[in-house]
């Protein structure tokens, strides 16, 4: 694609980086095909191409509208066009990319901006989303019928283990998943207990940075992550082996802090080792023996969502079915495996109907095999579907820790 960048834009680092990625798209189309809000809307400003002409323009001068905000903000950063894509566009730093330009370039209205604002200063931050979930629970009977039903049930999580391993690996325990689905971190501690892994927290650790990051709000994103890796470094250097994420959004976030903070003279080096050393869940136990847990699932049939943040993001499709099916699982036929259930972060918060008509269809898919259980590999994924599920649905982590 030719592009001819606005001379008041070219020196940023940004925008630079924005036309490379423009100019390796060939406009082909094949990105269309996989689009969850272009198959909802049919519209061509609704897909991949759209979106990426919408920034070319923005680039090149033309002047950022309400309508280009629209279709940017509809754009539920998937990835599954870049999974499609035989020219390898960076589809996802793009639009991360043009957002942050129309923030900078246009007004929201007040209601728009009350929202953002409140769940930056919300869900990244554990004690205050955990008020906010007292209240909620406790004006539950008051709430409409719609608030209800984004309101998780209260869990708790079984005891961990205890450090006695001589292998060991960091874990992030998030700003969200700590108060609504507690089990799952406590379920990947005693599985990799079981293989000789003890699974240790950073005490100071906290949100991974991707609800700022996804939000425009880029340099409190990088605070976070320099937070993250502050808490992770003294255990890096003690000799842990990796840091390991149940949850693929935040893992796929902390594998990029090596480009986010590439020019940060103090923490570039840091954030690439910090990367590099990332690993899901499913990419640490599919290189172990799981010969114990064969058995674990034998009778049960399980649908598996694969989370966009690991199929398309990580590029990890395949791997969480692979380690159900060796433990015994049945796994049920799910169509069009690759899209998106809605929930891709503050989504179902900023575009509820989209996010609930993509919902209906992903548990459409889900169900009609008759699954005994939803197994996925993201907390957001879990909340977003177990609000309307009508049968269980967990962190595939947790099928393991039935044994």
């Amino acid at each position: 694609m030719q592009t001819r960048i606005d001379p008041d834009l070219k020196q940023r680092e940004d925008v630079a980086e924005a036309d490379t990625i423009l100019r390796a798209c060939v406009h082909c189309g094949f990105c269309t095909a996989t689009c969850p809000t272009y198959q909802l809307l049919g519209s061509e400003l609704d897909g991949p191409r759209g979106r990426i002409y919408l920034i070319k323009d923005l680039l090149e001068g033309r002047e950022a509208t309400e309508k280009t905000r629209l279709h940017l903000d509809r754009c539920l950063t998937c990835r599954a066009c870049e999974t499609t894509c035989p020219s390898g566009v960076r589809y996802g730093r793009l639009v991360e990319i043009g957002r942050d330009l129309v923030e900078e370039k246009t007004e929201r209205p007040l209601g728009e901006r009350i929202l953002r604002k409140a769940l930056l200063e919300v869900l990244p931050d554990t004690k205050r989303f955990n008020l906010v979930l007292k209240i909620g629970r406790l004006l539950r009977p008051l709430l409409p019928a719609t608030l209800k039903k984004k309101l998780p049930p209260q869990k708790t999580a079984a005891p961990r283990p205890t450090t006695r391993h001589a292998r060991r690996m960091l874990t992030l325990e998030g700003c969200v998943q700590p108060l609504t689905t507690p089990n799952t971190n406590a379920a990947a501690a005693r599985v990799l207990d079981r293989l000789g892994i003890s699974l240790i927290s950073a005490e100071r650790a906290g949100c991974c940075g991707a609800v700022n990051q996804h939000l425009s709000d880029t340099e409190t994103a990088k605070q976070r992550m320099r937070n993250n890796i502050d808490a992770w470094w003294p255990q890096v250097q003690d000799g842990a082996e990796a840091i390991v994420l149940s949850a693929s959004a935040c893992g796929l976030m902390v594998k990029e802090y090596g480009q986010v903070l590439k020019n940060d003279p103090d923490y570039a080096g840091k954030a690439r080792h910090i990367s590099s050393m990332t690993r899901d869940l499913s990419e640490v136990l599919r290189d172990e023996d799981l010969s114990e847990f064969k058995h674990v699932g034998k009778g049960i049939q399980a649908a598996y969502h694969s989370s966009c943040t690991l199929q398309h993001g990580q590029q990890l499709g395949g791997a969480v079915e692979a380690i159900l099916q060796r433990c015994g699982y049945a796994l049920t036929p799910v169509p069009d495996s690759h899209l998106c259930c809605g929930a891709a972060g503050t989504y179902t918060i900023l575009q509820p109907q989209l996010s609930q008509q993509l919902l209906h269809n992903k548990l459409e898919a889900l169900q009609g095999g008759q699954p005994d259980v939803i197994a996925t590999a993201n907390v957001g994924c879990q909340l977003h579907l177990e609000s309307e599920a009508g049968i269980p649905v967990k962190h595939w982590i947790e099928l393991l820790d039935q044994a």
